[in-house]
């Protein structure tokens, strides 16, 4: 009996043209998870630096800081992950040119400190200058094998990726007091390249590949999260015996990373994305989804160290560092694609109530994040209980007819 044949190695060089929409068994790939790992790299730079940032009482200006490189860690990995969906050929040269991108997000990662600690845009830019010039390498490739709109529509991704790239340059000439408008300006444009470009034509993102992605990065964030946090509180036993006051940091925590898991991952994301006017919402809603995710593992962060006397705030800040994230997070995923699947106000209203009973936890100090933890716990176990009697309700009325395999655990 012989054994089967291993796959062939990728060829150097295929045409780079566009997939199925409707393509089966569209999974990500591993360049795709090699390249979301890398990533997070980046993203654990960047809240480290806002957990240092805040710690030290520079709350507005750390978090200033944080909105801007975050966004160009999530705008990078975002433009590849739809061109990936719609034009991955894994041929030599499109892994060479995408590990050509993660070689730029680690440059991107190296200029964190120097951002936050002195504005110092210069080494940052530097690292999205690559990662852009092989986004722009892709679509110049994919406009090489297209005609038509199809064509225009690469060479526009192309145009755009290209000229905002030069606007940026005035995050490092401009002066400290214009970067937040410079910030300001230049996310619009980027935001605006793919409305543009996909005007007449849409680049043949795939649905299900589209919504695995995000939910892998998602995935990988929180467990950034629950990383940060297990190292701030055993460093904070280590250095200061706090045990009493640590532990229920960590429950709360636990709590909370666990119930974001779970409220994102209740329903099928890929519902949603219908059409790209759809897609680009929720796409774009991401950066606040990600961006909260990662806050809250620094926010845990922060309350370690304010209970073992590092930080110079109040522990009621603190407790805000993680309180405000958290909410924030559950809001987004409710706005962008939870409330689609439920049904009556009573499903409707559990995670908006969540969000603002874990921002009242903020005036319980350093019992907040357990406080907060705890409301997030029975916003899920609500959640599964109200679904579940809906269900139930269902199948009496039809009898027979199968349920549904995702969407009816709650949350």
């Amino acid at each position: 009996m012989t054994s089967p044949p291993s796959d062939p190695p990728p060829h150097p060089v295929r045409p780079l043209v566009a997939r199925a929409r409707d393509e089966a068994h569209r999974a990500a790939t591993p360049l795709e998870l090699f390249f979301d790992l890398c990533f997070v790299v980046a993203v654990a730079q960047a809240g480290a630096r806002l957990v240092h940032a805040v710690a030290e009482g520079h709350a507005g200006e750390g978090v200033a800081d944080y909105a801007m490189v975050f966004f160009a860690i999530w705008w990078a990995w975002m433009n590849f992950t739809w061109f990936a969906s719609a034009y991955d050929n894994d041929d030599a040269l499109y892994r060479v040119v995408t590990l050509v991108q993660i070689a730029g997000v680690l440059v991107l990662a190296a200029g964190v400190n120097r951002a936050f600690e002195d504005h110092d845009f210069l080494v940052v830019w530097l690292g999205y200058l690559i990662m852009r010039l092989a986004m722009a390498a892709h679509w110049l490739r994919a406009a090489r094998g297209a005609s038509g709109p199809e064509r225009t529509m690469a060479l526009r991704y192309a145009t755009g990726v290209l000229l905002c790239q030069v606007g940026w340059l005035a995050l490092v000439l401009a002066p400290k007091a214009a970067l937040p408008w410079v910030f300001v300006v230049m996310a619009l444009a980027e935001l605006a390249v793919p409305a543009i470009a996909e005007r007449r034509h849409d680049s043949g993102w795939h649905p299900h590949h589209i919504a695995e992605r995000y939910g892998l990065f998602t995935i990988i964030v929180l467990g950034e999260t629950i990383a940060a946090a297990t190292v701030a509180v055993r460093t904070g036993v280590a250095e200061s015996d706090e045990l009493g006051e640590l532990l229920p940091i960590a429950v709360g925590g636990l709590l909370l990373v666990f119930a974001a898991w779970w409220v994102y991952f209740v329903v099928p994301a890929h519902r949603r994305l219908l059409s790209n006017r759809q897609a680009f919402l929720w796409g774009y809603g991401h950066y606040g989804i990600l961006g909260a995710a990662a806050a809250i593992g620094a926010g845990i962060e922060i309350t370690v160290e304010q209970a073992t006397g590092k930080a110079h705030l109040s522990a009621t800040a603190a407790a805000a560092a993680v309180t405000l994230p958290a909410a924030l997070y559950l809001l987004l995923v409710w706005g962008l694609h939870a409330r689609y699947f439920k049904t009556g106000a009573a499903q409707q209203l559990v995670l908006p109530c969540a969000a603002l009973g874990i921002l009242l936890c903020t005036f319980a100090g350093r019992w907040g994040v357990l406080a907060a933890g705890l409301v997030a716990a029975a916003a899920v176990a609500t959640g599964v209980t109200l679904t579940a009697r809906t269900a139930r309700a269902g199948a009496r009325e039809t009898p027979g007819a199968p349920p549904d395999a995702r969407g009816t655990q709650g949350g």
